[in-house]
């Protein structure tokens, strides 16, 4: 194979460049970054034709270099069966040996593109393929992706819930991530797709999360301002940051036990003055809850139809809220009087307490999405260390995430999946639907069948079939794990 550099180092030569360092470099520049003056770096016969229809969505987000990076690197991060890192995609792309690694680590650190553009791109598929009509339902929390080293942007000691020991502590960049919950009657749950990550950063305004999800909900409401967005996160989420809420927008988390409730602001008595905007404060809810009275409500939450005990009280929630009224929920599993398990409160006053009790269920399905990412999507095993590295990788790893899931629910799916994942371990004798794992090798198997699929009719080589039988070999070994 002829080295990268011996066509620009000839040409140097040719035209007289003996030590023109400047001369080399923005040539070294042109020869790398134009794709028109070099090997096609992944033909779109090597993309399978259903993950082609869906990467043309981001085609305005990059320019016409970036966007052929951008299908070459989300391929690569979804075949790879190593590690996630930079040169980990290249290498499950199939350029490793095409590619200087550094074009890869360009796109991260040094090309231009947004990481927001991306996530609304990826919104607006997701909507239009999978939630067409009706409400969009939100889902918000944070997650610690560990890093080491002083030298990597933005880190720092965050509370990490899966951390071992009392302190709940760990290293590395802490993410807000927004997702999009659709149902997915396929896999017999609600799927949490991620969308849109903002990276939490202290000593700046940009510390609160609170603020940073305010601020994700408020662009993904306006890019659907026909379309009203309940969004569900847990009682960290809850803060004078959501008064400013579009009229669009409904919250709907957890209530603390020491809030202050009030009554709803009384009528105008037409006097002189400033008109009151609460009434007076409720007793705690603790009481509230004693004197309530509790009805059972047939409900439908993890999958599961059951019966809870709901009661509800309309109020006002100012010190987060405002002046905007507000439903307290209390649901309790069994009929116990005095007392309850839950307390819900939601500016959504209009929806039933059935529906809420489910809504905020699904809010479960962000966990699952960001165990999924971390440990089969590989999400944030990539060692960046710039500024833009670090703000677009994570993201750059949950858009291949809600992009396998997009590809299977719309046509990557087969009523034999879980058959095959049956066959393969028997052992699993009540398997009757995918999960997330077979999704996700079965993508990784389209994606290596194509690769290697030839665009002329040829008998393969030694060294295609022994690479071929080893990517299929790994596939199958992950399948079984």
């Amino acid at each position: 194979m002829i080295p990268w550099c011996l066509p620009v180092v000839s040409r140097c030569v040719a035209e007289g460049w003996k030590a023109s360092a400047r001369g080399w470099w923005r040539e070294h520049q042109r020869f790398l970054y134009q794709p028109e003056s070099w090997t096609p770096m992944l033909p779109d016969v090597t993309i399978p034709v259903s993950l082609a229809v869906l990467l043309e969505g981001f085609r305005p987000c990059f320019t016409a270099p970036s966007f052929r990076t951008f299908r070459a690197l989300v391929v690569g991060m979804l075949a790879t069966g190593g590690r996630r890192t930079v040169c980990g995609m290249l290498v499950g792309a199939g350029l490793s040996t095409l590619w200087p690694h550094d074009r890869a680590h360009r796109f991260f650190a040094r090309a231009v593109w947004s990481p927001e553009k991306v996530g609304l791109a990826l919104a607006r598929l997701v909507v239009d393929r999978l939630v067409p009509a009706g409400p969009l339902h939100v889902v918000v929390d944070d997650t610690l992706f560990h890093r080491a080293g002083k030298k990597v942007w933005a880190v720092g000691w965050f509370h990490d819930g899966s951390a071992k020991g009392p302190d709940q502590v760990g290293f590395g960049n802490n993410w807000v991530i927004v997702g999009l919950v659709v149902p997915a009657p396929l896999l017999g749950r609600p799927v949490c797709l991620p969308v849109l990550a903002r990276l939490v950063r202290k000593d700046t305004v940009s510390a609160s999360r609170l603020w940073l999800a305010a601020r994700a909900v408020e662009q993904l409401a306006g890019a659907f301002p026909a379309r009203r967005v309940h969004v569900v996160a847990d009682a960290a989420y809850a803060g004078d940051e959501l008064r400013g809420l579009p009229a669009s927008v409904t919250w709907t988390t957890r209530l603390r036990r020491d809030a202050a409730l009030f009554a709803p602001a009384p009528p105008r008595t037409g006097r002189r003055g400033r008109p009151r905007l609460k009434g007076d404060r409720l007793p705690s809810l603790a009481q509230l809850a004693a004197a309530a009275t509790f009805r059972p409500t047939a409900v439908t939450r993890y999958g599961r139809a059951g019966t809870v005990h709901t009661a509800v009280i309309r109020c006002l929630w100012y010190g987060v809220f405002g002046p905007r009224p507000v439903t307290v929920v209390l649901v309790r599993d069994t009929d116990r009087p005095g007392t309850y398990d839950l307390a819900l409160v939601t500016t959504d006053t209009l929806t039933r307490p059935a529906e809420l009790v489910a809504r905020y269920a699904a809010r479960w399905s962000i966990e699952v999405a960001i165990a999924d990412a971390k440990q089969i999507f590989g999400v944030g095993q990539a060692r960046n260390r710039l500024t833009a590295a670090v703000e677009r990788t994570v993201p750059f790893g949950l858009t291949c995430q809600t992009l396998a899931f997009a590809w299977y629910l719309t046509t990557g799916h087969h009523h034999g999946d879980a058959a095959d994942h049956r066959a393969r371990t028997p052992w699993y004798t009540t398997k009757t639907r995918p999960c997330t794992a077979d999704l996700a090798v079965k993508l990784r198997r389209v994606l290596i069948t194509t690769q290697y699929q030839p665009t002329r009719p040829a008998n393969p080589t030694d060294a295609e079939i022994h690479t071929l039988r080893l990517a299929w070999a790994t596939t199958d070994s992950a399948l079984a794990a």
